[in-house]
């Protein structure tokens, strides 16, 4: 089963014996052993039993709570692990550290690189997009990574090459009823941003878990400075699976006209975009395929 997400208004979700349930209406909507749940996510108003909590909480499964339009609202999480030594280590290694370089430089490195692939793949499957001064100002961008000594300079590097990643983005994206204005985030404005944004919340709640599953300290991260209530780390490890998971699933859903116009809504007061119902079901039933999926992926 793996994650479940709730996304129907005013749902109740409790426990019966090792099983989760999910009632609206006074219907059933989900009925789930424990056994096979590594995560829940809800998606707007829902209420949870005190049952459920103690449950999640014992069994170590992280409740996440997300608005549609992608934004965080925050997370249920079990006590830390026990090892303090793990920890320990990764205190040890903050600051401007030569670890901390280093995994800086394995951040960097890996989301330039893979940004780099993913565009080259555009570049395969469609020969008319003219996507090569992006992919060379990345491979720019990669090219003193193992040269370069500074935090502040691979963000730097960071920085330069996203900037060229998202820049191509407007030619990658074949479906004329979608356009890409740019990177916007808070909230996002339209429907390709909303899917970008709604994505990487997903991704940061798998990402997060399994920080906490290994014994990190998700908050304190190398290349994301420190920042109160940001994990830090949990964003560090996400950088290489934006543009393999989330990115790969945004084009997929748009290009191949898996999601229309009509699957999006406008507040109107702050203008964010969101899916509808029937698009988050679509949304996070590709999320759920794609981290399934088995692909060769280049050495890097």
């Amino acid at each position: 089963m793996g994650t479940v997400y709730i996304t129907h208004e005013d749902a109740f979700i409790g426990k019966t014996d090792e099983r989760l349930t999910v009632k609206a209406n006074k219907q059933l909507l989900l009925d789930v052993p424990l056994i096979k749940v590594d995560g829940v996510v809800v998606l707007g108003r829902a209420t949870v039993s005190p049952a459920v909590v103690m449950e999640l909480l014992e069994k170590r499964i992280p409740l996440s709570f997300l608005m549609a339009t992608g934004r965080y609202l925050g997370r249920l999480e079990p006590e830390m692990t026990k090892n303090i030594f793990v920890r320990a280590a990764q205190w040890e290694a903050s600051g401007d550290s030569e670890r901390a370089v280093g995994a800086v430089r394995g951040f960097v490195r890996g989301k330039l690189k893979n940004y780099r692939i993913a565009l080259l793949r555009r570049q395969r499957e469609t020969p008319e997009l003219n996507l090569q001064e992006g992919i060379q100002r990345i491979e720019n961008a990669i090219a003193p990574i193992d040269t370069t000594h500074s935090i502040d300079s691979l963000r730097g590097l960071e920085g330069a090459g996203s900037a060229a990643y998202f820049g191509c983005f407007p030619q990658c994206i074949k479906n004329p009823l979608f356009q890409f204005p740019g990177r916007r985030r808070r909230p996002p404005t339209d429907p390709v941003n909303s899917l970008l944004s709604f994505g990487y919340a997903l991704l940061r709640h798998d990402i997060q878990g399994a920080v906490n599953i290994v014994g990190f300290d998700p908050y304190l991260g190398y290349l994301h400075v420190e920042r109160y209530g940001r994990p830090g780390l949990a964003l560090d490890l996400m950088e290489e699976f934006r543009p393999l998971i989330v990115d790969a699933i945004v084009f997929n859903a748009i290009n191949n006209q898996k999601l229309t116009p009509s699957d999006f809504t406008t507040e109107p007061i702050s203008g964010a975009v969101s899916l509808t119902p029937d698009g988050l079901k679509i949304f996070l039933r590709m999320y759920e395929q794609k981290k399934q999926d088995r692909f060769t992926h280049p050495v890097m």
